[in-house]
């Protein structure tokens, strides 16, 4: 998915590469372990501009999204949450197969309690047609049941400054796609185009191409009966036959056939798409790929569904504000914060969600989102850590090195961070353990502590294999704690050592990440021990 929106900002290259994966072992088992920020440029036209404006106040057609890829696996819950934090809106994606999973329940929660707005791309949508080979209304049944689904987990939550945060494909707040070869649609793209055929709007013709709409082809008119013998499903008409009739045509033709293939070149040319240079020579899955990214490239469906839909941090934080600071509703750095004022005077207020690993060895960037003011180079701020208590607690007061823009892997330099942006700060990581609050007033308090939707309690015991290399463990444990926001470190009554995380997997890369780059000491290791904390409960039966 992300590596669709690289390459149309310029920055990706060509195919599958995962970019935002910057570990080898991220790449090794296809799973993300940390989340990854990174900016993008993206332009709108004017047509879809307006429809941009109808739902927040924008200035021109230039946007810029902070894009955070986070991990699916339960046990990096915990980088979801420190994600959540510094963002606004989550694209939530749900595989077409399994459909809604406990984890993507779990999300879903995550992102409302901290009142993230969310959009779904429902995706692998090549294999229900390439694997299970599903008829048209068995593939929209399938759609249907998840995204049902999917608003059964977002209905409990209800928020009135949110409104209604269920996702709907009619109004553009699901898109469908496979996000491996790089294509994805929403309903307002076929919409468009179906609009300027029939001579309706597109609002209008979105309505139609979703739910118990039918489409007599032989009398031109739209019905709610179902039992029409002449009549088609509009979604399965408008949207999924184009898509069916090129799968059907690439796929069901001879694999050993070049692209040059005439039923091939007739369908590329009937919808549009050019077949030039070495297009020419794809077959099979290649070429499907090839034609569908033109068709329907991801990246367009998704910039359109994030932009439209998801607020700007000028929007957010009018109704995130209450949720975020610790202090009265009506002090200067609340008023800031709600107002995402970045003015010259306007008090920083900026928190640190968690602690990136810089190619200094034993040094961090302190990642986070600054709510207001400006964040800029020699400024001093106040470090307020977790417990901090405004007027009985002292906090370090300290100047800030630089600021950088996080690009996936590597790091840009920035003069100034604006309020509504993220960046890393460099030279006050011996100051924060995990999380904290930066402010330059006094009078402030904290913005509020993250909470985490799993706990560590599968607990693994360490020692160094030289007794010599005590004190590297120490210091080894300490950075992998700042590291990891879902990782605790702490000692036994016996004096051991012992990591805690929510998983194996995730204890797993944290022993290797503290063997091979925190501590580089051979580790002892003992077997996973699972805490059980449930509360104990005694019925009482009276027998006689």
């Amino acid at each position: 998915m992300t590596d669709s929106l690289l390459k149309r900002a310029g920055i990706g290259t060509v195919g599958p590469k995962r970019e935002l994966d910057t570990r080898p072992d991220e790449k090794e088992r296809g799973i993300t372990i940390k989340s990854t920020g990174i900016s993008l440029h993206a332009e709108f036209s004017e047509e879809d501009l307006q429809d941009v404006i109808a739902k927040q106040p924008t200035k021109g057609n230039q946007f810029l999204i902070n894009l955070i890829d986070s991990p699916g696996h339960v046990d990096f819950s915990a980088e979801v949450t420190a994600a959540l934090r510094v963002t606004d809106g989550a694209l939530v994606v749900v595989d077409t197969i399994e459909g809604v999973s406990v984890q993507t329940e779990t999300v879903l929660r995550q992102a409302l309690g901290e009142r993230i707005k969310p959009v779904m791309i429902i995706n692998k949508v090549d294999r229900a047609l390439l694997e299970l080979k599903l008829s048209k209304e068995e593939l929209y049944q399938s759609f249907r049941r998840t995204i049902e689904n999917a608003n059964a987990a977002i209905a409990p939550y209800v928020d009135p400054s949110l409104g209604d945060v269920q996702v709907h494909p009619n109004e553009g707040t699901v898109a469908f796609g496979a996000g491996k070869d790089g294509w994805a649609f929403t309903l307002r793209q076929f919409a468009v185009l179906a609009a300027k055929r029939f001579g309706v709007k597109k609002e209008k013709m979105m309505e139609r191409l979703w739910g118990d709409n039918f489409y007599n082809q032989q009398t031109h008119k739209w019905t709610k009966n179902s039992e029409d013998p002449e009549r088609e499903r509009g979604f399965n008409l408008f949207v999924l036959t184009p898509i069916y009739n090129i799968f059907n045509t690439i796929m069901g033709s001879d694999e050993e056939k070049k692209g040059t293939d005439p039923d091939v070149l007739a369908l590329c040319e009937k919808t549009g798409i050019p077949m030039k240079g070495e297009a020419r020579e794809f077959k099979g899955k290649a070429l499907l790929r090839d034609v569908m990214q033109k068709f329907l490239p991801a990246a367009d469906a998704l910039l359109e569904m994030m932009i439209i839909h998801l607020p700007s941090p000028v929007v957010a934080q009018k109704y995130r504000a209450e949720t975020l600071y610790e202090g009265p509703m009506d002090d200067r750095n609340a008023i800031a914060i709600r107002d995402c004022d970045s003015s010259p005077d306007a008090p920083v207020m900026m928190y640190i969600s968690k602690m990136v690993p810089s190619a200094d060895r034993g040094r961090f960037f302190a990642f986070g989102r600054v709510f207001s003011g400006t964040v800029k180079a020699g400024m001093k701020v106040r470090i307020q850590g977790p417990d901090y208590i405004p007027g009985v607690t002292k906090p370090q007061i300290r100047a800030i090195q630089s600021t950088v823009l996080m690009m996936g892997g590597k790091t840009e330099p920035l003069e100034d961070c604006p309020a509504g942006n993220i960046c890393g700060i460099v030279g006050i990581d011996q100051f924060i353990v995990k999380s904290a609050t930066l402010t330059t007033d006094e009078s402030a308090h904290n913005l509020r502590v993250m909470k985490f939707s799993v706990s560590p309690v599968v607990n693994v015991a360490v020692s160094p294999v030289n007794a010599a290399d005590i004190p590297k463990l120490v210091e080894g444990l300490k950075r992998l704690s700042k590291s990891e926001p879902g990782i605790v470190v702490k000692r036994s009554p016996a004096g051991e050592h012992i990591i805690s995380g929510a998983g194996e997997l995730q204890l797993e890369i944290a022993l290797k990440d503290l063997e091979e780059d925190h501590a580089r000491i051979p580790i002892k290791k003992s077997n996973p021990i699972v805490e059980c904390k449930l509360p104990l409960f005694v019925i009482l039966t009276n027998m006689f």
